[in-house]
């Protein structure tokens, strides 16, 4: 992990010079901007594959060259003055954990914060983080008093599945705008799951093959509100996930075959 240095944000337009830099002295290095993140710098030759991801004044490298790792921060160094804080262990929340056997993720830091921020600290955990027979709706209950500590929660919440895809499912976020009572609790029941395994993420196994596999499913109209189904995708690399969604379709599927099938056409999209 990097960390640059000699940053001037007293000026607006700093950021913006900084990072213009940056960029054309990676490019002129032979990396190439990513389409899809223009946070992302990607090098790849016929026996080097060299990524470099930046976050505000914070850059992470990684690659199967050391010596094109060890090229590009003395380059980086010469122009823009950066720190090597070493191997990653810490980014955005995200713990890093090296191992022989592979890379682990995990929010556990963030996690317990939450826990602790929502007073559950000294609850009993949930076993699921839902009930298998609940659909959520705009239900007639008792309208929240503060509308906005809910959206903070799940909020929370959804940054925290970037690496727990098992908590997705849920699509509390669905109902920010006139939260009940119903949908804070079934949201203090996923926090309860929470505190049963706060340390649970993703492992990336040193070991695992190249081959893709993929997952597709749907749940047909799922949504009392507007009978709209649910896309279910998953995909791993070997035996490591790396892409995942769950998400209410755009349209009203006539029957669980058309949903399943609009489930499909979205997971193909990604697997392309």
């Amino acid at each position: 992990m990097l960390q640059t240095q000699e940053i001037s944000y007293g000026l607006k337009q700093a950021s913006h010079t900084w990072y213009e830099k940056l960029s054309l002295l990676l490019q002129s290095s032979g990396y190439a901007q990513a389409h899809a993140d223009h946070s992302l710098f990607i090098k790849n030759t016929s026996y080097v594959f060299t990524v470099l991801i930046v976050y505000v004044d914070d850059i992470v490298l990684t690659g199967n060259c050391a010596s094109e790792i060890t090229k590009i921060k003395a380059t980086l160094h010469s122009h823009l003055h950066i720190k090597d804080l070493g191997q990653l262990k810490y980014f955005l929340g995200i713990e890093v954990a090296h191992s022989s056997q592979g890379i682990s993720l995990c929010q556990r830091k963030y996690c317990l914060d939450l826990i602790k921020d929502s007073g559950l600290m000294g609850c009993k955990p949930f076993s699921t983080p839902m009930d298998d027979f609940m659909r959520l709706h705009q239900d007639s209950s008792e309208p929240l008093p503060d509308p906005l500590s809910y959206r903070r929660l799940v909020g929370r919440l959804i940054y925290l599945t970037t690496t727990r895809p098992d908590i997705a499912f849920a699509k509390l976020s669905q109902f920010m705008v006139t939260p009940t009572q119903t949908h804070l609790q079934v949201t203090l029941r996923v926090i309860r799951y929470l505190k049963g395994c706060p340390g649970k993420g993703l492992f990336f196994s040193r070991r695992s093959s190249t081959q893709i596999f993929g997952f597709s499913d749907a749940d047909w109209a799922t949504c009392i509100d507007t009978r709209r189904s649910i896309t279910v995708y998953c995909f791993f690399i070997g035996n490591s996930l790396v892409s995942w969604k769950a998400k209410k379709q755009s349209t009203i599927s006539r029957s669980s075959t058309e949903a399943e099938y609009r489930a499909l056409a979205s997971a193909t999209c990604e697997l392309q």
